[in-house]
């Protein structure tokens, strides 16, 4: 499909997606997690873009950040201190782990762009003074986006954004289906592109070619090739070698549990109704990360629920190293999927050190295990 080819190119050159935002006279606005309320950056006029590491050697960034931070930390900071960031305006870090914490003050320190925020979103979600608190928040923000974009926010404008996004969020779940009903009917590293580049692209262009894709998807043949299901989890996949590493060894992802999939575009934001407080909402009720709360158990049931929706063979968790949320919730959710009899695999990325061949000799057991 030629419409694929689009977030292909947007994945690949993200600063020429940048400049032809900037043409149309948006700032650009960073962010590096999916608790960032992207509805409201759109709607004062911006173009939201999640950051992710270029992948480039860690050397600037080695004067300010540890070691044992995790590489997508390390490696926007090195890409911002280098200038391969120049071209955003500013930036947005929302209250999640604590080296994100951390960079917010080193990038507020470094003072590379024009705006800077953070938003200090609710830990724990399950209170009804949570959900107070949360809108409290958003409103500060709402504030503080129309100081810097010199434009009032109206709920138009709100309704709006909360549309196209929406629009984004049915069609990457509508391809979600597809791919888990008709297994390979497009493929691991068109997948990947479809869902980081609808967090780059221009929302609007992204949510029209998503619908023709997701379209299209449902007129063409399913593959005939019987593969091992798997569902992904971990914090962000941004590695489409994952993908096809996994194809190779005969397998096929049908579901995950990631901040860069699942949990990003499920769950719609109402339309009718307050659109602040319907943002609000959703953000309390999506599935959670390890960075928030709502039960003890929420974490593991929702990995369960997702391997059987899926009828999912096995379980891969993708883990950045040294990301400490994600490392502190792995034992318990490997011991619920044990207490599943669902078999899981656990490999510990890194943006700057990956080994390819390891990893291949991995999956394909692990495949040929289940």
């Amino acid at each position: 499909m030629i419409e694929i080819k689009q977030f292909h190119d947007a994945v690949t050159d993200v600063a020429a997606v940048a400049s032809e935002a900037k043409k149309s006279e948006k700032k650009v606005i960073g962010h590096l997690c999916s608790y960032v309320p992207e509805e409201l950056v759109y709607a004062a006029g911006f173009h939201p873009m999640r950051l992710f590491s270029s992948k480039s050697d860690i050397i600037l960034a080695e004067d300010h950040l540890q070691a044992y931070c995790c590489s997508l930390v390390r490696g926007v900071l090195e890409d911002s201190l280098s200038g391969r960031l120049d071209f955003l305006d500013g930036t947005v870090f929302p209250h999640t782990c604590d080296t994100i914490m951390r960079l917010s003050d080193i990038w507020r320190l470094n003072r590379r762009y024009e705006f800077f925020w953070d938003v200090v979103l609710p830990v724990k979600l399950d209170t009804q003074s949570a959900r107070d608190y949360m809108l409290a928040v958003l409103k500060r923000f709402k504030d503080e986006l129309e100081t810097a974009s010199g434009k009032k926010i109206t709920e138009t404008d709100l309704t709006r954004a909360i549309h196209i996004f929406n629009r984004i969020r049915k069609s990457l779940a509508a391809i979600y289906r597809r791919q888990s009903e008709q297994p390979g009917v497009i493929s691991g590293t068109d997948l990947y592109a479809l869902v980081k580049g609808a967090m780059i692209m221009d929302r609007e262009n992204a949510a029209d070619l998503l619908e023709k894709i997701a379209g299209g998807l449902k007129q063409k043949a399913p593959s005939e090739t019987i593969r091992k299901r798997i569902v992904l989890s971990g914090s962000i996949c941004d590695s489409p070698d994952i993908y096809q590493t996994v194809e190779n060894a005969g397998g096929v992802i049908v579901g995950d549990d990631l901040c860069t999939g699942q949990r990003w575009f499920e769950g719609a934001t109402r339309e009718d109704g307050h659109p602040l407080k319907a943002i609000a909402e959703r953000y309390m009720d999506r599935i959670i990360c390890p960075a928030k709360h709502v039960s003890p158990n929420a974490r593991g049931e929702n990995i369960v629920q997702l391997v059987r929706k899926n009828r999912a063979d096995g379980v891969i968790f993708t883990v950045l190293k040294f990301c400490d949320p994600h490392a502190f919730d792995y034992p318990y959710l490997k011991a619920r999927l044990d207490k599943e009899r669902i078999k899981s695999l656990h490999i510990e990325m890194d943006d700057q050190q990956q080994n390819l061949g390891q990893l291949s000799t991995r999956i394909e057991t692990f495949a040929n295990m289940i």
